[in-house]
This record gives structure tokens, C-alpha cells and sequence, in this order.
């Protein structure tokens, strides 16, 4: 007869499976529903595209703690059953009302729920920032977003102007219309800025969780110019929609080269954040600590 040695963490892990197969199977048939009927309905608007990409990061953050998760050596917590029943009730709601803000939102006590019941406290601390990043899938309530945006595309709409007619176009504003020459272009919601800081926001968070810096007002200067970024790259994203359709007609400025616009206005505020972030070591801190990863 021969044995077979069992690593640790392979015994670990064994422990885990069996010990939470029936949560882990319970979580999978409410995000896979969930996810499924998302990626038909909210995920195809310009507003939530995102959505894919963050649950994906999400995804990610819970599997490179794995290892820690293994490891644990202490007993589920019960205080993880509140939290899993107000989770479960805003699930029921959400979905069957189609209130996309209780539904994505009830992940987080739910999921919180789970952890402290399977890994208790200590997996709570180890899933906390992955816990924290499911805020940016739910979707803003209806009335904060219109009222942030129609004042967000006005200012967006006065800069692009003032800049375009100091380079000598021929450009007028009434509102959030520009006319260009023979043309006419409105300013959308998706222009405003608010999207932007949204996806913003959660990559900078990303980021600084993997930078792990121990000095916090590096992380707040941060994150408190992720807002004027945001807002400097839609007004760069307007100003090169306007020039294009002026020099090319309403056609070019459209389809394609409107998308591409989009993609243009992320990598302008994504190396701004980069450049604010290596700037700061001398116009800010004296210098730059980092925590052990």
C-alpha cells in the first residue's frame, strides 16, 4: 500500500471547497443570473459599458488572495447571517422590480455575508477592497445623474468654446449646442464628465490598492484630481469631435471617429493621473513610501 502526501495548501484549500461549496454554489446562482440579464439590458449603454471590466477586476481581487483566504486557520463568523438575509431581501426586490441600483447593490452585503460566515473575520479584512470596488457596479440613481450632468455639460461646453475661439474658429454657444461653421453639435450626457470620473474613480482606487502607498495624503491628492482630470479630458474629448466635424463634415465626426474620441478622453486622463502620481515626489512629499506587498 503506498500514501500520498498532501501539500498543506492543497489540504487547505480541500477544507475550504468542503466546507463552503454549498455558499459558493448559493453566490453562483444569484450573480450568474444576474450578470447574464446585465450584459442584455444595462452593460449595452454608453453609461454602464464598464460594467464587464469591473466585475472582471473584481473577479481578479478575490483570486489573488487565494492564498491568504487558505490559509486562515479560523471558523466562520455568525454575524455574517444579517447580512446575508438584508442582502438576499434586496436581491428578491431588485431583480423583481428591475431596481438595478438594490439588485447590483445587494452583491456587497451578500457577498459580505458569505465571507464572514466561511472565513470570518479575517477573510472580511482580506476581501474588504474587492468588497469596497463592487460600489462602482452600481449604477447612479436616475436623478443625481441629470442633475449632475446638465450642469457638468454646460461648464464642459464653456471651456471647449472659449479654448476653440481662441484658436480662431468660428464657434458659438447657446447652451449646450456648439455651432461650428454650418454645423451644429450637442453636448451629451456621455460628454459631461460624470461617466468618466465614475471609471475614473474605480481605476484610481485600483491603482493605489496596488501601489500600496503608506503615505495617505499622496492617495488623497489622488484621488481629489481625478475629478478635474475627468473633466479636463471631456473637454479635450468635445474640442476634438468639434474640429474634426468642422474640417470634415458632420459624417467623420460621427460613428467611429465619436467612439475613437471616447477612447482618446480615457488615455488623456488615465497618463494625467500617471503624471500627476510622478509628480508628486517633488512637488508634494518629500518622499514616497510604500507598504510591503
Amino acid at each position: 500500500m503506498t500514501s500520498q502526501v498532501v501539500a498543506p495548501d492543497a489540504f487547505r484549500w480541500q477544507t475550504v471547497v468542503t466546507r463552503g461549496w454549498p455558499v459558493i454554489l448559493g453566490l453562483l446562482a444569484l450573480t450568474i443570473p444576474l450578470a447574464w440579464h446585465l450584459a442584455h439590458t444595462l452593460w449595452r449603454t454608453d453609461d454602464q459599458g464598464h460594467g464587464p471590466i469591473l466585475l472582471c477586476v473584481v473577479l481578479w481581487l478575490v483570486w489573488s488572495q487565494r492564498e491568504a483566504l487558505a490559509a486562515i486557520r479560523a471558523t466562520g463568523s455568525p454575524a455574517g447571517w444579517p447580512l446575508l438575509v438584508i442582502g438576499l431581501c434586496c436581491y428578491v426586490v431588485g431583480t423583481s422590480q428591475s431596481i438595478y441600483f438594490l439588485a447590483i447593490g445587494s452583491l456587497i452585503p451578500t457577498a459580505a455575508g458569505v465571507t464572514l460566515l466561511v472565513f470570518g473575520r479575517a477573510g472580511l479584512r482580506l476581501l474588504a477592497f474587492p468588497l469596497f470596488f463592487l460600489v462602482f457596479l452600481i449604477p447612479l440613481p436616475g436623478a443625481l445623474v441629470e442633475a449632475i450632468t446638465s450642469s457638468m455639460k454646460i461648464h464642459v461646453s464653456e471651456c471647449a468654446e472659449a479654448l476653440l475661439y481662441l484658436c480662431g474658429l468660428p464657434i458659438a454657444r447657446a447652451g449646450v449646442v456648439l455651432t461650428v461653421g454650418p454645423y451644429e453639435l450637442m453636448v451629451a450626457d456621455a460628454c459631461s464628465g460624470l461617466n468618466s470620473m465614475f471609471s475614473l474613480l474605480a481605476l484610481g482606487f485600483l491603482y493605489l490598492h496596488l501601489q500600496r502607498y503608506v503615505a495617505w495624503q499622496r492617495s488623497l491628492v489622488l484621488l481629489a484630481a481625478i475629478v478635474p482630470i475627468a473633466f479636463f479630458a471631456n473637454v479635450v474629448r468635445v474640442i476634438a469631435l468639434v474640429v474634426i466635424t468642422y474640417c470634415y463634415g458632420d459624417a467623420a465626426g460621427q460613428g467611429f471617429v465619436h467612439d475613437f474620441a471616447g477612447l482618446l478622453m480615457f488615455l488623456v486622463a488615465l497618463s494625467a493621473v500617471l503624471l500627476v502620481d510622478w509628480l508628486l515626489p517633488g512637488a508634494l512629499l518629500s518622499r514616497q513610501t510604500r507598504g510591503t506587498r
